[in-house]
């Protein structure tokens, strides 16, 4: 996929369905215009590659993660009130937006600072966790005159609610992994010296398991926070088959099927065994 690629402000590895990006963009990874052009041209190359299965954002920098979205490009924002109908999304919305719709699984591994639009940027990932003791997030826009506009002000509610996402966003105060934890904007807040073995079993498992799948859980899950009840399961349905029309899970499902796999209780005891034996089945 990007093996002939080099990225100046970060660095991809690629192995066994897996790209981890490490943002490398000195002096304090700020997220700026060639941080962006670039992510899209990641974005690009991910939302046409069906190897890749997991992507794993991480950090080069001790102390940050991203530290925040660079002033160079909101400098030249328009000092006068735009119109409604002639509003067009801003180049890091609509980078952010194509991250957060990749058919991968997308992990914002945590370990520093993440500030602006670096926490707009975890909240466009599908799973954030961060370190204790390293880890702080912050919306600072609004002390500085603005608002969240790289998709902050839009997810954060949804992601942990009305009350808790005017809190953090109006208070433009720092806040740390734990409390992250507690208003759900990360899935865990882990010990410093445990995050890198944590993150890797995690993402070594969801890179066995079926591309096809992963993408139709992803657009099932996403479309159920927006629709009524009847609809989302019409949604679901509707990617079961795609999933079925795609990956080996009918193989599987009738070899455990013809050899009464399913009704035997050691197998019920020990379901993980069963269930990544299964992954070779395609």
């Amino acid at each position: 996929m990007m093996k002939n690629k080099t990225f100046k402000t970060f660095r991809v590895e690629e192995k066994e369905g897996q790209a981890w990006v490490t943002f490398d963009n000195p002096p304090v990874n700020i997220q700026d215009i060639p941080m962006i052009n670039e992510l899209n041209i990641l974005a690009e190359d991910l939302e046409n590659d069906r190897t890749i299965k997991v992507v794993v954002f991480q950090s080069a920098h001790p102390e940050i993660f991203i530290a925040h979205a660079g002033t160079n490009f909101l400098k030249e924002m328009s000092t006068k009130a735009v119109a409604r109908e002639d509003i067009a999304l801003l180049d890091l919305q609509k980078v952010l937006q194509r991250i957060s719709k990749l058919p991968q699984i997308t992990v914002s591994k945590i370990e520093g600072f993440a500030r602006g639009g670096g926490h707009e940027f975890a909240l466009a990932t599908d799973m954030r966790f961060a370190a204790r003791g390293k880890a702080v997030f912050m919306q600072m826009e609004v002390g500085m005159g603005i608002l969240p506009c790289g998709g902050g002000s839009s997810r954060m509610a949804r992601q942990i609610g009305l009350g808790r996402a005017l809190e953090v966003i109006l208070s433009a105060k720092d806040f740390d992994a734990d409390q992250a934890e507690a208003y759900g904007l990360i899935n865990r807040a882990v010990d410093a010296d445990k995050i890198g073995a944590f993150v890797e079993d995690l993402v070594n498992r969801m890179s066995q398991f079926n591309s096809d799948a992963i993408e139709a859980a992803k657009r099932t899950i996403y479309a159920s926070i927006d629709l009524p009840i009847e609809e989302a399961l019409k949604e679901e349905a509707y990617w079961l088959y795609q999933a079925t029309s795609k990956s080996p899970a009918i193989k599987r499902f009738t070899l455990a099927d013809d050899t009464g796999f399913q009704n035997d209780i050691e197998n019920q005891r020990n379901f993980e065994t069963l269930l990544m034996g299964l992954q070779g089945v395609n």
